[in-house]
């Protein structure tokens, strides 16, 4: 009788990955993808140049796995990489708008969906944001990252970020007021 491992050991596979091992790689990759599509997706919309961001970031998991020093989660190692993928990858296609003209814009061109329960209306609404507003509320709301590490971040004053962030929750929530319903969103501040 053969028996069959259904939980692979992840510190056994991920030295197998750093040893070049191709299929501890793909287990890897295999088990960590559709997350880390997910985490890239929040910050692009494109579905194609999220998969493009995620595969880059797996690139420089699998360069720099020699670096993971088993101290924490290793999905939450590989998520911080993944967003700063996605971070560097909407600086060079210069994305990030901070303009207050935005705002205003912006709010208007919110898409009608019918239910706040949805994920696609919530992702609709996120994505609805400015981009700069949209990553420093996905930075601090999503990935919990504080004011001080955002501004290092994105390269923009502590001030800033906290502006941005008010910003975003005020025109979330003022989208959700049109759709007659009352929500509190909170910030990890």
């Amino acid at each position: 009788m053969k028996i069959i491992s259904l939980h692979t050991n992840e510190k056994l596979l991920i030295k197998k990955a750093i040893a070049g091992n191709q299929q501890g790689q793909k287990e890897l990759y295999e088990k960590y993808a559709p997350k880390m599509l997910g985490v890239c997706r929040q910050y692009v919309k494109d579905i194609q140049f999220a998969e493009d961001i995620m595969v880059n970031g797996f690139v420089k998991v699998f360069k720099n796995l020699k670096s993971f020093q088993y101290k924490g989660s290793f999905e939450g190692w590989i998520r911080k990489i993944m967003v700063r993928e996605s971070i560097s990858y909407l600086r060079k296609k210069q994305f990030v708008v901070y303009d207050d003209e935005v705002y205003e814009t912006r709010l208007r061109e919110i898409e009608d969906v019918t239910s706040i329960l949805d994920m696609e209306y919530a992702q609709k609404l996120i994505d609805g944001l400015p981009e700069g507003y949209k990553m420093v509320f996905l930075l601090n709301a999503i990935e919990g990252y504080k004011h001080q590490e955002i501004a290092n971040m994105l390269g923009i004053s502590e001030g800033t970020s906290k502006s941005q962030l008010f910003k975003a929750r005020k025109m979330l929530q003022e989208n959700l007021k049109l759709k007659g319903m009352s929500p509190r969103i909170k910030s990890n501040e």
